[in-house]
C-alpha cells in the first residue's frame, strides 16, 4: 500500500473525527441562527478559483516536472480529479484544516501571510477566499450530489464596433448540463489577441486603442473558450475606391469601407512589374523585360506578365524552394543527397505541371516504396515519428497547432489527448524495410488494425480525424488514405482555409488568419468573409495553386501602393495598401548577382543555377550571405524558421563582406561592362536603374549619379587614378549604393 492510499484513508477518518469532536463541543455553546451555506463543488468553484489566481498556470504549480516546490497541479485544471488528490490527500494534509479554514497553508500563502514565491494571489476579502474557505469548512468535499457539468460558456455582447479609445465591460456566463446560468465575469481569463489593438482587465473591461481594424478577446473557463469580437471603425471618409476586378477587391474594399478606411491607389506600372515578379518568380524583371513593359500600351498588360510568370520555371523554383524548407527536405549526412534532390524535383514538377493540392498532399501522406520509385517517400526519412507526422501534417496542411494536446487539453481549442492521438493513429502502420541504398527505407503499409496508445489512459485510440468520425477502418486498408479523403473532403474546414490563408499571407505580408498556421476560433480572421470566399473558390477550382495565386495577384487589392495616405499609416490588418516587406536570402542574393552580372557557384549543382532553385538547406554552410540573411534550416513547418528582420551582421556584410566585394568587382560584370562601354553616362545610370528597380531614375537621382561619376579619383598619394580603373570603381560604387537602398532589399 503506497503512502498515497494510506492517506486516502487516513483523511476521512480523521475528517469525522474532528467533526464528532466539534459537534460535541457545539452542545455546549449558544444556539446561533445561521444561514444554510451553499455546498461548494471543487469542479466548478474551486478549480476556476485557482485557475483566475494563477496557481495552474505552466510557470507555477502546472510547470512541467514535477509542478512547483513539491506541490502539483494540472495545466489550467484540466485534470480536476488529479488536482483534488495533490491539494487534499499529498502533504500529510498540511495544506488544508477543516477544524480552522484560515489557518489552512492553501490560504495563507495565497494571501501572503507566509512566504509564497508565487506572491500574493488573493485578498482574504474576496469572493474567491469565501468560496476557498467554505469549501475547506465544508470538509473539502470532491463532489457534490447533483452537481451539473460545464456545457458552455458565451460572452455577452459576442460581437460589436466600439471607437478608437472606447471601452466595453464584457459579461461573461456559464452554462450549466441542468440549464442554470451563472454569471462568471469575476472567474473568467481574458487575453486580446493584438495587444496594440487593445487591452482588457482581469474582469473584462475591453480598452480599444488607436489602430483601426478587427480585434479578438478570448475568454476561457473551465477548459472552455469563448470569443468577442470588435470591430474598430476609423471613421475617416472613402469617397472612392479602386475598380473591383474580382470578388477579393469587393470583400478588401467593402470592409475599408465599413471601417472607414480609405485605401492608397493602385501602383504604378514598374512597382507592379517588380513586385509580381519578386512574387511570383523570386526574381527582379529584367531591365528588357522593364522597359518593354513600360511601354507597352496594351490594358491587359498586367494580367499578361501575370500568366508569363505562372507558366515560366521561376515560379516552380521558387514555390518549390518554400514547400521543401516546409517539408524538412533537410541533409544530415551525405547519404541524404539522393532523397534531397529526388524530392525538390518531384515539388518542383508538380507545381510546374500545377498538379492539384489535393493530389499533392495525398502522394505525400499515402506514399510508399522507395525514394527512387516514389520521391514524396522522402519525407517519411525525414519525419520518422507518427507524433512529429501528426504534429507536421496538423500544422502545415490544417493549420492547426496540436502540440499542446499530446500532454493535456489544448488551453486555446477544443482539441484533446483522444483528438492527439486519434489523428496519430492514421500513421500506426507505416511499415520500414531497409534497401541496399545507404540511409533509404522502403515503406509500406502494415496490416492490422490501426491505432496509438493514449500514454495518459493508457486507452488506444483508433483513427479519428478533427472534430469527426472517418468510419471503420478494415485491417488491409491503409489509414492514411482515409486520412487524405477526409482532408480534401467538403467538410473539411480546416484544409483548403489553410492554403489559401498562407497564400494569402505570402502575397500580404500577413495572414487573414496571423500566423498563417494557428488557426483556432479563439484567433479569429480579420475579414472572414474573405477568408471564405477564397476557400470555397479553391475548392471549386478543383485545388488549383496557380489559378489561386492569379485570383490574389490579379486583384486591385494587390496592386495598390505601399505609400500611405494621411489615413491608413496605422492599418496593418486590412490591406488598405501593400505592406512592404524584405526580400528572402535566396531573392536577396540571386537580385544582387542579375544587378551585378556575377554568378554564385553551388556544389553538384550547373553552373547559373540560382538560389532560390537550391534543393535542400546544405548550401547554407557554404553561404555566408544565405547564412546570414535568414535562409531556414528547415528543421520546422512554421515559416517563422526563415528570419527576415533586418540585423547588424546583416548591414556588416553588405558593407564589407569578401563576397559582396567580389560580386560588384567581378570581370565582365555590370560595372566592369559599364565602364568600358561608349556610351552616354546617362544611358547607363538608366540601365542600371532599370536592372534595379525596374524604373528610370528620377531627375535629382540622375544628376547624382552623374556629378559622382565625373569625379575624379586619386591615389592615397595624391595622382590622379587610371581612368579605366576609377570609372570601374566608380560604377561599383553606384552599384553597392544601390543595393543598399530600402528599395531594393524590400519588395514594395
Amino acid at each position: 500500500m503506497t503512502s498515497r492510499d494510506i492517506h486516502r484513508l487516513q483523511r476521512p477518518a480523521l475528517r469525522r473525527i474532528v467533526c464528532l469532536f466539534l459537534a460535541t463541543l457545539a452542545f455546549a455553546l449558544p444556539a446561533v441562527a445561521a444561514e444554510p451555506e451553499r455546498s461548494v463543488s471543487f469542479v466548478n468553484d474551486i478549480v476556476p478559483v485557482l485557475t483566475k489566481a494563477g496557481c495552474n498556470a505552466g510557470v507555477c504549480h502546472a510547470k512541467a516536472g514535477g509542478g512547483q516546490n513539491g506541490f502539483q497541479l494540472s495545466l489550467l485544471g484540466f485534470e480536476p480529479q488529479e488536482d483534488y488528490e495533490h491539494l487534499v490527500l499529498e502533504g500529510r494534509g498540511r495544506r488544508l484544516f477543516p477544524a480552522d479554514p484560515d489557518r489552512s497553508l492553501l490560504l495563507m500563502k495565497a494571501t501572503g501571510q507566509v512566504p509564497h514565491g508565487g506572491g500574493v494571489r488573493l485578498d482574504a476579502s474576496s469572493e474567491s477566499y469565501s468560496l476557498l474557505r467554505g469549501w475547506i469548512q465544508q470538509g473539502t468535499p470532491n463532489a457534490v450530489e447533483g452537481d451539473p457539468e460545464l456545457v458552455s460558456i458565451g460572452v455577452e455582447p459576442a460581437r460589436g464596433a466600439v471607437k478608437p479609445h472606447g471601452k466595453q465591460q464584457l459579461k461573461s456566463v456559464a452554462h450549466y448540463s441542468d440549464g442554470s446560468v451563472r454569471d462568471i465575469t469575476a472567474l473568467a481569463l481574458y487575453e486580446c489577441n493584438d495587444n496594440a489593438m487593445a487591452e482588457v482587465t482581469k474582469t473584462g473591461l475591453v480598452t480599444v486603442l488607436d489602430i483601426p481594424g478587427k480585434v479578438a478577446v478570448m475568454l476561457r473557463y473551465q477548459g472552455r473558450v469563448a470569443v468577442y469580437n470588435a470591430s474598430v471603425p476609423l471613421g475617416a471618409p472613402v469617397e472612392s475606391l479602386p475598380e473591383s476586378r474580382n470578388f477579393v477587391d469587393e470583400l478588401v474594399f467593402a470592409n475599408l469601407k465599413e471601417l472607414g478606411v480609405p485605401p492608397s491607389p493602385v501602383c504604378d506600372d514598374a512597382t507592379f512589374l517588380r513586385r509580381v515578379s519578386l512574387d511570383i518568380g523570386g526574381r527582379l524583371p529584367t531591365e528588357t523585360e522593364a522597359r518593354e513593359f513600360l511601354a507597352s500600351t496594351d490594358p491587359d498588360k498586367r494580367d499578361q506578365v501575370i500568366e508569363l510568370l505562372l507558366r515560366s520555371p521561376d515560379y516552380a523554383d521558387y514555390f518549390a524552394n518554400k514547400w521543401t524548407s516546409l517539408l524538412k527536405n533537410r541533409r544530415d549526412d551525405s547519404s541524404d543527397i539522393t532523397s534531397n534532390f529526388a524530392f525538390h524535383s518531384w515539388i518542383r514538377d508538380s507545381l510546374l505541371a500545377n498538379k492539384p493540392y489535393d493530389q499533392l498532399v495525398r502522394e505525400l501522406l499515402a506514399a510508399t516504396g522507395t525514394v527512387i520509385a516514389n520521391p514524396p517517400v522522402a519525407w517519411y526519412k525525414r519525419v520518422k515519428e507518427p507524433k512529429e507526422q501528426i504534429e507536421d501534417v496538423a500544422q502545415l496542411f490544417l493549420g492547426v497547432r496540436m502540440q499542446c494536446a499530446q500532454c493535456h487539453h489544448h488551453p486555446f481549442e477544443r482539441w484533446s489527448q483522444d483528438d492527439y492521438y486519434g489523428l496519430s493513429a492514421f500513421f500506426s502502420q507505416v511499415g520500414r524495410k531497409p534497401t541496399d541504398t545507404r540511409g533509404e527505407d522502403l515503406i509500406f503499409h502494415q496490416r492490422g488494425v490501426a491505432g496509438a496508445k493514449n500514454v495518459k489512459t493508457g486507452l488506444t485510440v483508433r483513427p479519428a480525424a478533427l472534430g469527426d468520425d472517418v468510419g471503420e477502418i478494415p485491417p488491409a486498408e491503409d489509414p492514411r488514405l482515409r486520412l487524405a479523403d477526409w482532408m480534401s473532403g467538403d467538410a473539411n474546414p480546416f484544409f483548403a482555409k489553410a492554403l489559401v490563408n498562407r497564400y494569402w499571407k505570402h502575397f500580404f505580408k500577413r495572414g487573414l488568419i496571423d500566423p498563417e498556421d494557428d488557426i483556432r476560433d479563439t484567433n479569429p480572421p480579420t475579414n472572414p468573409e474573405l477568408l471564405a470566399a477564397l476557400e470555397d473558390h479553391f475548392r471549386k477550382s478543383g485545388f488549383d495553386l496557380k489559378d489561386l495565386v492569379r485570383v490574389i495577384t490579379n486583384s486591385h487589392a494587390y496592386q495598390l501602393s505601399a505609400v500611405p495616405n494621411e489615413h491608413n499609416l496605422a492599418d496593418r490588418q486590412n490591406y488598405s495598401r501593400y505592406y512592404p516587406k524584405r526580400l528572402q536570402a535566396e531573392v536577396l542574393l540571386d537580385a544582387f548577382d542579375q544587378l551585378t552580372g556575377a554568378s554564385t557557384s553551388f556544389a553538384n549543382l550547373p553552373a547559373g543555377t540560382r538560389a532560390v532553385a537550391l534543393p535542400d538547406n546544405s548550401y547554407n554552410n557554404s553561404s555566408p550571405f544565405l547564412r546570414v540573411f535568414g535562409r531556414p534550416d528547415s528543421t520546422s513547418v512554421c515559416e517563422c524558421e526563415r528570419v527576415q528582420s533586418a540585423s547588424l551582421a546583416q548591414s556588416l556584410h553588405l558593407l564589407n563582406a569578401a563576397d559582396i566585394k567580389a560580386k560588384l568587382a567581378t570581370s565582365n560584370g555590370r560595372a566592369d561592362r559599364l565602364a568600358k562601354e561608349e556610351k552616354p553616362a546617362a544611358e547607363k545610370i538608366s540601365e542600371l536603374y532599370m536592372a534595379a528597380f525596374a524604373r528610370e531614375p528620377r531627375a535629382g537621382e540622375l544628376q547624382t549619379a552623374l556629378d559622382y561619376l565625373a569625379e575624379e579619383r586619386t591615389a592615397a598619394d595624391g595622382k590622379p587614378v587610371d581612368k579605366t580603373k576609377a570609372a570601374s570603381e566608380n560604377f561599383q560604387d553606384l552599384v553597392w549604393a544601390l543595393t543598399n537602398t530600402k528599395e531594393f532589399l524590400f519588395n514594395h
